[in-house]
């Protein structure tokens, strides 16, 4: 079975970097696109940040300029590196995997999720 890893949430203060890490295991990894979004109470899930495969990112517009995502070495994983927080970074930060179709049935899973609070 697919699961993905998180780790790296906690408490950060204003201005400070922190590494998310992301990574899959049990994955069967050809084409995909992996991630990180983010969700604060009451506010919708936002992208953060996404990498494919073969190196394309994408960035949320609260991650530009900020938030750096990359692979590492391997295919599937997604580390997320965070600098010039600010409290309103605070939120659940989620990881994705979406490796489009397997067969016809969608090859797609999100991790648990993991809590970044940006405060003093």
């Amino acid at each position: 079975q697919v699961q993905l890893a998180e780790s790296g949430g906690g408490l950060v203060q204003p201005g400070g970097s922190q590494i998310l890490s992301c990574v899959a295991s049990g994955a069967r990894l050809v084409s995909y696109i992996m991630g990180w979004y983010r969700q604060a109470p009451g506010k919708q899930r936002e992208l953060v940040a996404t990498i494919q495969d073969d190196g394309t990112t994408l960035y949320g517009d609260p991650a530009k300029g900020r938030f750096t995502i990359s692979s590492g070495n391997g295919k599937g994983a997604a580390y997320l590196l965070m600098t010039s927080l600010k409290p309103g970074d605070t939120a659940r930060y989620v990881c994705n995997l979406d490796g489009g179709l397997s067969g016809n049935r969608p090859y797609d899973f999100w991790g648990q999720g993991t809590q970044v609070t940006v405060a003093s």
